[in-house]
């Protein structure tokens, strides 16, 4: 079955936040194919922000995988910047639905650096993804947060409505 194509993000969307935050001397960057270094030190600031390193430096993809999965259409992948270092990422995927013909985008990983938080920088790549999922004809996005992850729960609280549900890893055996 062949993919959906979607329209082309109109660049007039992402004037308001991107003027909030260059104020701060923060930019908010969508990334496209051609921004694999972004991208790897995305995962860098990840690692530090999860305190999980390893799981997202060790073992990286090469560069031809980054690129193809910045290019698509299911992924999407927005940078907060202050002097061209990643002080913040926002990693989402888009999730075509089967029982209407729409799609909901699901916040994978969103942190921001410790000496960087507190500043509205999480809600701009929120605001950014939001622009985003309308253009992509998603009419939800959702995330997931942790007990005893205030700082998540509170920003989540503020921009979304909560749903308490349980979730669970089916592990997979490996042949």
């Amino acid at each position: 079955m062949r993919s959906p194509t979607w329209p082309p993000v109109p660049s007039s969307f992402y004037l308001e936040v991107i003027a909030m935050k260059e104020a701060q001397g923060i930019s908010i960057q969508t990334l496209g194919s051609e921004h694999v270094d972004v991208m790897r030190a995305m995962l860098g600031m990840f690692g530090e922000a999860f305190g999980e390193t390893a799981t997202y430096t060790a073992a990286q993809p090469d560069d031809a995988y980054l690129q193809r999965l910045l290019a698509s259409d299911a992924f999407f992948a927005i940078a907060a910047l202050a002097e061209g270092q990643v002080v913040g990422g926002l990693a989402a995927y888009l999730l075509p639905k089967f029982e209407q013909a729409r799609a909901e985008i699901y916040i994978y990983d969103l942190a921001v650096a410790q000496p960087h938080r507190r500043r509205g920088i999480a809600t701009a790549m929120i605001e950014q993804l939001k622009h985003i999922a309308a253009a992509r004809g998603a009419y939800v996005i959702y995330v997931q947060a942790d007990h005893g992850d205030d700082p998540a729960i509170a920003l989540y609280t503020k921009l979304g409505i909560r749903e308490d549900v349980l979730h669970f890893d089916i592990p997979l055996e490996r042949g």
